[in-house]
């Protein structure tokens, strides 16, 4: 075509394109600067929406850039010179860049002209020297910091403080549990919680109780984990959604421990549910516990499951057990628990998978049930490698009164005669099922409904015009994607 000539034609003679040039990428230290430019601007209109959202999205952004040159050049940015924090967190930094780190070269860099700091700026630099400690496996300088940064925030009871205060608090635990010296600050957790509840900090309680949850599953202590939980003040919705999914994780494990396996599954569902799909670490802990809760509910999990991207290998030990449990077989059950009991150990499952060995007994004798009419008690035994007849007739007996078989003993002949099976539609089991999935989605509507917020003047809105419309969709799109971005860094 005649166009296609005409476009043609500049080529032909020689002619260069226009080149376009390349965004430049922000450095690291205009990034933080960034980031103090929102603190000071969220300080100054109390929107603690976006500390939430854009902040800490920011804060994560830059978290794997940080180097000994950039925090130190931060620190003189963002703190006067004679400010007691700037030599204190200073001093920390040269530490840990002479203890082994690799150096880099010296900048020169603009120095603080302000006479004095936003208490929120001085607390994000402490936040920032955390991060940088923490990623350096310095945890030792990491939990100096972090007890000064704890007594620092204590000076003060400002709610745009709330959200740096609540990652002090979790890196602050981090340290003593890496240290391991966890139950040492406790006491500490306890005092910041109550101090929390009286200012009504939600985001500080939300945080500071998943850590004292943390702090007592750590040593085992099921029973004052749950009395602290089921005692302590909390709202009735969760501010923050990372911090509801490990509450429900851990809820999801006491209740596990206590027997009460189907709120546990509830809970722990929920948990994987809510998690955001970037948090592996996370996700692979929470399908162990629900792989192994719903094994002890008699289910069985489907082979899709096991194969989630990222997931598979990690839950490799998990699948051969529920392959075990599948079929029945108590010998096999011993075998692949005792080759994979350093796993079992690591991950404080290994009191389920003892707890699980009745279960593949029941699944056993269930299988055993459905294949014979009639059986000795004696071939029974043999099968499930039970030490007398004796004690198959106990187990089968128990089996039969639970409701987990139907069938009969002849005590005389010493066999179990199964019953004729019955048509399973004609029973309760459908109902029950449609039930449970009935239950399961206004449950969600529920909370789906719960979760949703307004602000208080909604109502007496004017109609917003097309512009206007626009921006705010944006500016909603743009705080959806900082809180999942969030939610991710934060597991």
């Amino acid at each position: 075509m005649e166009v296609d000539k005409a476009e043609e034609a500049p080529k032909a003679n020689g002619a260069t394109e226009p080149t376009v040039e390349a965004p430049a990428v922000a450095t690291v230290d205009a990034k933080l600067k960034a980031v103090l430019a929102l603190v000071e601007r969220s300080v100054k209109q109390k929107d603690t929406r976006l500390l939430i959202g854009r902040l800490l999205r920011q804060t994560a952004s830059v978290r794997k850039q940080l180097t000994p040159s950039s925090v130190k050049a931060f620190l003189q940015q963002s703190l006067p010179a004679d400010l007691e924090s700037r030599v204190f967190l200073s001093a920390h930094v040269e530490q840990a860049s002479a203890s082994g780190m690799d150096a880099d070269e010296a900048t020169t860099s603009p120095q603080c002209e302000a006479a004095t700091v936003i208490p929120e700026v001085e607390l994000y630099a402490y936040l920032i020297v955390l991060l940088f400690l923490c990623d350096s496996q310095q945890y030792k300088l990491a939990r100096a910091v972090a007890e000064n940064a704890v007594a620092r925030v204590g000076q003060f009871n400002r709610r745009t403080l709330d959200v740096i205060a609540a990652r002090i608090y979790f890196y602050y635990s981090l340290t003593y549990e890496q240290m391991g010296e966890l139950a040492s600050i406790r006491s500490a957790l306890l005092a910041l919680h109550r101090t929390a509840v009286l200012r009504h900090d939600a985001i500080g309680q939300e945080t500071l109780m998943n850590l004292l949850l943390r702090n007592y599953l750590h040593y085992n202590l099921y029973d004052q984990a749950e009395k602290f939980r089921s005692k302590a003040q909390k709202a009735d919705q969760f501010r923050s959604g990372q911090q509801y999914c490990r509450y429900l994780y851990y809820l999801g494990r006491i209740r596990t421990i206590q027997l009460e396996y189907t709120e546990a599954k509830d809970c722990l569902q929920q948990a994987l549910r809510r998690a955001p799909t970037i948090a592996h670490g996370f996700r692979i802990t929470v399908s162990k516990w629900l792989i192994l809760v719903r094994l002890l509910l008699g289910e069985i999990p489907d082979r899709q499951e096991f194969a989630q991207p990222g997931m598979s290998a990690a839950l490799q030990p998990y699948f051969e057990l529920t392959q075990s449990v599948k079929t029945g077989d108590t010998v096999t059950f011993q075998q692949v628990a005792q080759r994979f009991s350093s796993v079992f150990l690591s991950d404080r499952t290994h009191n389920l998978i003892t707890r699980m060995h009745q279960n593949v007994i029941r699944i056993g004798l269930r299988r055993i049930n459905l294949a014979y009419s009639r059986i000795s008690l004696a071939e029974v035994a043999t099968k499930l490698h039970l030490a007398s007849a004796e004690d198959a007739e106990y187990i089968v007996a128990k089996a039969i009164r639970d409701g987990g078989i139907d069938a009969v003993i002849d005590h005389d002949g010493a066999f179990m005669a199964s019953r004729e099976r019955v048509d399973v539609y004609s029973t309760a089991e459908p109902q029950a099922a449609f039930h449970a999935r009935i239950a399961f989605c206004l449950d969600l509507h529920n909370e789906a409904t719960k979760a949703m917020r307004f602000e208080p003047d909604a109502h007496r809105r004017k109609a917003e015009s097309s512009e206007a419309r626009q921006e705010r969709l944006a500016a909603e799109q743009e705080l959806a994607k900082a809180l999942e971005e969030d939610d991710g860094e934060d597991f």
